[in-house]
């Protein structure tokens, strides 16, 4: 998928990915055998952000500034 979201499917996604977990918090021993699959719907919505020009490292500071303190902005 090579298109672009819509504004407001873009808000939605991005605030969905803000209360994902981090990939680095996805064990084995916290998602027994459905992490892999957990670590891959990370990765496809971290794809459709970057494909519709969105940091994934910032969405989180974005949607919830009060909450991230040690966002790069």
């Amino acid at each position: 998928m090579s298109e672009k979201l819509s504004p407001d499917a873009l808000q939605a996604l991005k605030i969905a990915f803000s209360y994902m977990p981090n990939a680095i918090e996805v064990t084995k021993y916290e998602y027994g055998d459905h992490y892999k699959v957990v670590l891959e719907h990370i990765e496809i919505v971290k794809e459709m952000l970057l494909l519709n020009d969105v940091d994934p490292e910032e969405v989180p500071g974005e949607i919830n500034p009060e909450h991230t303190p040690y966002s790069s902005y």
